[in-house]
């Protein structure tokens, strides 16, 4: 299978299945000298997770990491200080099934003659034939988007070494819009949301807090804590403190559920994603992420173009449209109305608009980089389909299904942010070698 890779100087490679013994990102050119731990990662795969809210699904993967390639398994010399540090060769992070059972493999199987309206179990069906791994969609499943969001925490651990911030929030679920302009009150936001979601988690507190598992342990000694977590998913799920949401709002600033600076807002986008869903359908809505911090002339031209990278977010299951800056709106515009004018102010460049996203001829301008993602409904809904069989190509009935997200939005945002990531990192690590080069040339 190819096209599961991403990336020139920076790659991430994924492989696995919803339903396989689990997912891999394996990232290559990560600088030596970088340290994270499995207990961070987690903290951005706990956001992306099923099962953690009434907007998602009933799934229980916990969606713990396991770093087992990339770091140093201990100090390369005696006191040298250098042990769980990357090295410099591929990073690879495991993230195993643990909530697979026979009771829903058994539901797929009785199912999968059948092919999901607006999924991709036709298509793979016709591509891969009678072996394709059909058992809860294989890696056309959302599940796959974990590894994602593995390899693009690392890589967001490296743009912020060069002042660099991303961060993704919902703009709009359920055809409720958030207003937000204000990037900084934003990331706040978001960041404060990370914070109240890692509290919450009974994983990150039972797992991580408690130091159950630690970044000092061999593989094989996280391999028997994972199989005892297997077996307590249930009793740690049911250690969650309940989700109050004025005391959360308190506390936090943030709702409760969703990722929307805005709170009321948000619980405007909650009620209409609840009436859609009791109707047996789900909903969509918008992404939005955002870029700060980048350096001026970062990105290539003509098939490379930074904004041309970014297009590539449709690689996400459900993304069916990507937008930069002002994006469709720019056709009722006048060039004089689009241009985003320039003055020199305080010693140094200043925008008086953002319409184009921050990204003017492939290249960043200095602005923050601005772009939105569309995010169709959720494909499993809880109503019959009309469908087909698809060894006889006989016309069928899809019966309704109940174990569903009654909207991807509150989960993908995530995936968008880390995405991202990799890509601007990617993009960095090109402008700031050419950039090295030039500086040479000219010097000699």
């Amino acid at each position: 299978m190819v096209g599961c890779s991403l990336g020139r100087l920076i790659q991430l490679t994924i492989a696995g299945g919803s339903y396989q013994e689990g997912l891999t990102s394996v990232l290559q050119g990560i600088p030596s000298g970088m340290y994270f731990t499995e207990q961070e990662i987690y903290g951005d795969l706990l956001l992306r997770k099923p099962g953690a809210d009434e907007l998602s699904s009933p799934r229980k993967e916990p969606d713990l990491p396991v770093i087992y390639t990339g770091v140093n398994a201990t100090d390369t010399i005696e006191g040298a200080g250098n042990a769980f540090y990357t090295n410099g060769t591929p990073i690879t992070i495991l993230i195993p099934n643990l909530d697979r059972h026979f009771i829903h493999i058994k539901q797929y199987q009785d199912t999968n003659r059948t092919p999901r309206p607006g999924h991709a179990s036709y298509p793979s069906f016709i591509k891969y034939g009678p072996f394709d791994d059909a058992i809860g969609a294989g890696i056309f499943s959302g599940r796959y988007s974990s590894a994602i969001v593995a390899g693009g925490f690392v890589a967001k651990q490296v743009l912020k070494k060069f002042g660099i911030e991303v961060f993704a929030y919902v703009k709009e679920l359920a055809g409720v819009p958030c207003d937000s302009s204000d990037s900084k009150a934003v990331l706040k936001s978001c960041e404060n949301y990370k914070k109240m979601r890692r509290d919450y988690d009974p994983f990150y507190q039972n797992v991580y807090v408690n130091g159950r598992i630690r970044n000092d342990m061999r593989f094989l000694e996280k391999s028997a804590i994972l199989i005892e977590i297997e077996k307590e998913i249930d009793a740690i799920r049911a250690k969650q403190k309940p989700m109050n949401a004025s005391e959360i709002k308190e506390k936090y600033g943030v709702h409760h559920i969703l990722n929307c600076p805005d709170v009321n807002v948000a619980e405007e986008m909650v009620k209409a994603c609840t009436t859609i869903s009791r109707q047996g359908d789900s909903a969509g809505g918008i992404v939005e992420v955002v870029v700060t911090g980048a350096p001026v002339g970062m990105g290539e031209p003509v098939f490379d173009k930074l904004d041309a990278e970014l297009g590539k977010l449709l690689g996400l299951g459900s993304v069916k449209g990507v937008e930069v800056g002002a994006g469709f709106k720019v056709k009722d515009l006048t060039g004089s109305q689009d241009n985003d004018q320039m003055c020199f102010e305080n010693g140094k460049v200043v925008f008086k608009s953002n319409n184009a996203g921050g990204i003017l001829g492939g290249l960043s301008s200095g602005q923050d980089i601005v772009a939105r993602v569309a995010i169709k409904g959720t494909p499993t809904i809880d109503k019959p389909q009309s469908t087909i069989d698809k060894y006889t190509n006989e016309n069928k009935q899809l019966a309704a299904i109940t174990r569903r997200d009654p909207t991807i939005v509150a989960r993908i945002w995530p995936v968008v942010e880390n995405y991202v990531s990799l890509v601007v990192l990617d993009h960095l690590f090109m402008h700031y070698g050419y950039q090295a080069l030039c500086k040479v040339v000219r010097e000699k």
